[in-house]
């Protein structure tokens, strides 16, 4: 497997993802569905059970000649033909014949990658709930961690660590909802031969079909039409959405990891160099990895969605750029996630930093509390005026917010100093932060 920036996995256990996807694996799963075709054909009388017991047998990558396969790739160009021409050989001269019985090259090649794609995505699958373990675990010790909220890039009103924490396990948990929902419609087995119409094999086929997708685990195409693409490209799509929730925690780490920020730092490692010429450069390597990463994986999508309406009923420069794009997607998404894995699992939280930044503006983060405090007794819009203007005179003449607000006699006559220092308190006005991340720290740990 390849990506666009992958230097950082060198290190990481991928746990066999990758080996997913190399050529034995790939012969082995047309291997998988021949075998399962001849099988499933046996049982409903549609050849010979022998026939198929010889075929199941043989089809193992270690008993078919792939140096014969190779030669036969260069004499006749055609991509599977081979395959098939290997493995009637390793089986005896009767059951031979009966192999790749009535279908079509894609129905086992597009099955076959499918097959491969979901054995990554039951992988994913594990590595997302892992995620949302680590940051249901830092919701939860960050439940009160004070620090800025910020909109537009400017603070808008504390918040706590665990609250930003609690929004992506939201998201996440959305995910993968929604991919678990749209394994019925992405996982598929097809055997209606060249049209997807059972021409070959009538009703019976479609029996075939229905037993060899409940032998490999999948689903059973309701029509095994090769001009069926959006169900990979909703695939593809739903490992954007994906993608995008990790990109946005992989943002707020490298933005706020920098030296003016400075709230979360990733895991240093002894000997980690993060530039050639800068020795004081420790990088955010997780974290630019999955931004790249990303980045890239959206423009896949945007390509298999120009192909999605190519016409008629197959057509070859479609799945092509299908097959590429869906490989493509997975070995991009496979570096994302094992770096968002270990990223929530190590990342580092300063307190302090986050304090101090949240202090920055010297209580200018809490107006709307002083606001809020003001409109029962003035009215809503006559108490934003009159805190705007005490903003404003804080910002602009450089005064401390707390000496504004002392020195205004519509607020002295409503406040003690002692109100008007607690009303400066981020930590007093965090509204239902702690709470929510509580609540979906909750939700992550117990595995909901």
């Amino acid at each position: 497997m390849r990506a666009l920036y992958d230097s950082k996995s060198k290190t990481i256990d991928d746990e066999g993802m990758k080996d997913l996807f190399s050529n034995d694996a790939r012969v082995q799963s047309w291997l998988d569905l021949e075998s399962a075709l001849a099988q499933a054909q046996a049982e409903i009388g549609m050849i010979p059970a022998e026939a198929a017991r010889n075929i199941a047998e043989n089809s193992h990558i270690d008993k078919i000649d792939l140096v014969r396969m190779n030669e036969l790739l260069e004499k006749i160009g055609h991509g599977f033909v081979p395959l098939i021409k290997v493995l009637v050989d390793a089986c005896d001269e009767e059951s031979g014949k009966y192999v790749h019985y009535g279908v079509t090259t894609q129905n086992i090649q597009q099955s076959a990658h499918l097959l491969q794609v979901k054995k990554f995505h039951d992988k994913l699958m594990d590595f997302v709930d892992r995620t949302i373990v680590n940051l249901g675990r830092l919701a939860a010790e960050h439940k009160d961690t004070v620090m800025a909220g910020r909109t537009h890039g400017k603070h808008a009103l504390p918040i706590t660590y665990g609250y930003k924490v609690a929004v992506w396990i939201n998201e996440l948990m959305a995910a993968k909802e929604r991919m678990q929902e749209a394994e019925k419609r992405v996982f598929t087995v097809m055997m209606g031969g060249a049209v997807g119409a059972f021409h070959a094999t009538g009703e019976q086929g479609r029996k075939v079909q229905d037993r060899v997708a409940e032998m490999l685990g999948m689903h059973s195409m309701p029509i095994p039409s090769r001009n069926t693409r959006i169900f990979r490209a909703e695939y593809i799509t739903n490992l954007c959405l994906l993608a995008t929730t990790y990109h946005k925690i992989a943002e707020e780490v490298y933005q706020t990891s920098s030296e003016e920020f400075g709230e979360v730092s990733e895991a240093f490692t002894k000997g980690t160099v993060g530039s050639s010429t800068m020795p004081q450069k420790v990088n955010p390597k997780l974290a630019k990895g999955i931004i790249a990463n990303s980045q890239k994986l959206y423009s896949v999508q945007t390509a298999s969605m120009y192909v999605a309406p190519r016409p008629f009923e197959a057509d070859s420069s479609a799945y092509f750029i299908y097959d590429a794009s869906l490989q493509e997607s997975v070995e991009l998404m496979a570096e994302i996630i094992l770096r968002a894995e270990e990223l929530t699992r190590t990342l580092v939280i300063n307190r302090e930093r986050m304090f101090d930044n949240v202090m920055i503006t010297k209580g200018l983060i809490n107006s709307e509390k002083i606001m809020m405090s003001l409109v029962e007794r003035l009215g809503k819009d006559p108490a934003h005026e009159l805190v705007y203007e005490l903003a404003m005179e804080s910002t602009h003449q450089g005064i401390d917010y707390n000496l504004v607000l002392a020195s205004n006699p519509v607020i002295t006559e409503h406040f003690s100093e002692q109100e008007i220092k607690e009303m400066l308190d981020p930590a007093c006005y965090t509204g239902l932060c702690a709470e929510i991340a509580e609540q979906f720290a909750q939700l992550a740990l117990e595995g909901k």
